[in-house]
C-alpha cells in the first residue's frame, strides 16, 4: 500500500492552486469556513497521496495525467485507513471540484478524475416528531427550569426552530434588531446564503413573552436570546433542555433541536406544501436534500407528483 504523505510536502504550485481554489469558493460561492476546512483537508490529502504514489513532486498540470487506476488506488488507500463511504464520497466531490477548476485554468483533460464513481452509502434519514409530539415538546421544555424567564427563553427558541424551520445556530444568531419579530425573517444560513421565512403568530408571541420576562435589555447589536449572565446562549443548554423533556415524554434520542427543523418540513409537506417552496424555506441548495429531510413515504411523494403532472 502507498504510504501517506504530509500535505505540507506538496509542491508550491499545488499549494498555491489549492489556496486559490478555496478563495474562489469563498468569494464567489460563499462557502462556509467549516466547508472550506473540510475541502482543504480532503484535496490536500488526495494531492499528497498522488505525490507519493507517483514518486515525484507534481505541478497542477500533472492532474491531467491522473488515470482511472490512480483514482482507484487513492480510494482504496482511503478506505484502507478507515475512511467511511460517506466521508470518501465527500472527499471525492471536493477533489472533482478542484480538478474541474484547475482544468479550466490550465487547459488539461480532467476526465479520469471526474469519471471516478462515488462509493455508495445509505443516507441516514432524519426522524421527525409527530405534530402532537412537537407540541408536547414545546410545552414540556418550559417545565425544565425553575427560572421563569429562562423557561420563556427556551420555549421561544424551540418554537422558532419548529415554527420557522431554523437551524439552532440560526435561531440563536438573532439579535435585538430582529425584535419585535416581523411577518418574515431574513435568515443567513450555511455558506452565507440568505432566505426569507414567514414567522407564525405563535413564534412571534413566544419571543415577545420571553422579551417581557428577560432581565436583560434588548440591544440591537447583542444576541436576542441571552444566557443567565447576559451573554449569548450556548446551544448545549437548548439540547439539554430538550433531552430532559424527551425523557419525560418518553421520546427517542432523535428528538433533538434539529429534529424540530425536520418536523417543520415534514408537517408542511403532509399538509400539501410544495417541495420547491419547502426547499426555499429550509435554504437547501438541492431538492434531494429537502426530500431526505421531509422523510415522507413514497405514496405521499407520488401523490404530490400526480398533482403536479396530471395524466393527459
Amino acid at each position: 500500500m502507498t504510504a501517506a504523505a504530509d500535505p505540507a510536502a506538496l509542491s508550491a504550485g499545488l499549494r498555491d492552486a489549492l489556496a486559490q481554489w478555496l478563495s474562489h469558493l469563498k468569494a464567489l460561492d460563499g462557502a462556509a469556513e467549516q466547508t472550506l476546512t473540510a475541502y482543504r483537508r480532503d484535496v490536500a490529502g488526495f494531492l499528497a497521496f498522488l505525490t507519493v504514489h507517483k514518486g515525484e513532486s507534481l505541478g497542477v498540470a500533472a492532474l491531467g495525467q491522473v488515470t482511472v487506476s490512480d483514482m482507484r488506488a487513492w480510494m482504496a488507500f482511503e478506505r484502507g485507513r478507515g475512511l467511511g463511504a460517506r466521508s470518501l464520497a465527500r472527499a471525492l466531490s471536493a477533489v472533482k471540484g478542484f480538478a474541474a477548476w484547475a482544468a479550466e485554468r490550465e487547459g488539461f483533460d480532467p476526465t479520469a478524475v471526474l469519471s471516478a464513481r462515488s462509493p455508495k452509502y445509505r443516507r441516514k434519514l432524519p426522524r421527525p416528531l409527530t405534530p402532537e409530539a412537537a407540541r408536547e415538546m414545546i410545552d414540556t421544555v418550559e417545565t425544565q427550569t425553575p427560572n421563569d424567564w429562562v423557561a420563556a427563553r427556551d420555549v421561544a427558541i424551540v418554537t422558532l426552530l419548529y415554527g420557522c424551520g431554523l437551524r439552532i445556530s440560526e435561531g440563536l444568531g438573532l439579535t435585538g434588531a430582529d425584535h419585535p419579530l416581523p411577518d418574515t425573517l431574513r435568515i443567513r444560513g450555511k455558506g452565507g446564503k440568505e432566505r426569507v421565512v414567514p414567522v407564525l403568530p405563535a413564534a412571534r408571541e413566544a419571543v415577545a413573552a420571553y422579551v417581557r420576562a428577560c432581565p436583560w435589555p434588548v440591544e440591537p447589536e447583542r444576541p436576542l436570546f441571552r444566557g443567565v449572565r447576559g451573554g449569548p446562549v450556548n446551544p448545549r443548554l437548548i439540547r439539554k433542555a430538550m433531552q430532559s423533556a424527551r425523557m419525560q415524554l418518553g421520546l427517542p434520542a432523535t428528538a433533538t433541536p434539529h429534529a424540530l427543523r425536520h418536523s417543520f418540513a415534514t408537517h408542511l409537506l403532509a399538509a400539501g406544501g410544495d417541495l420547491r417552496a419547502i426547499q426555499e424555506l429550509l435554504g437547501h441548495a438541492s431538492l434531494s436534500t429537502t426530500q431526505a429531510y421531509t422523510a415522507v413515504d413514497q405514496a405521499r411523494l407520488m401523490e404530490v407528483y400526480e398533482k403536479a403532472h396530471p395524466k393527459a
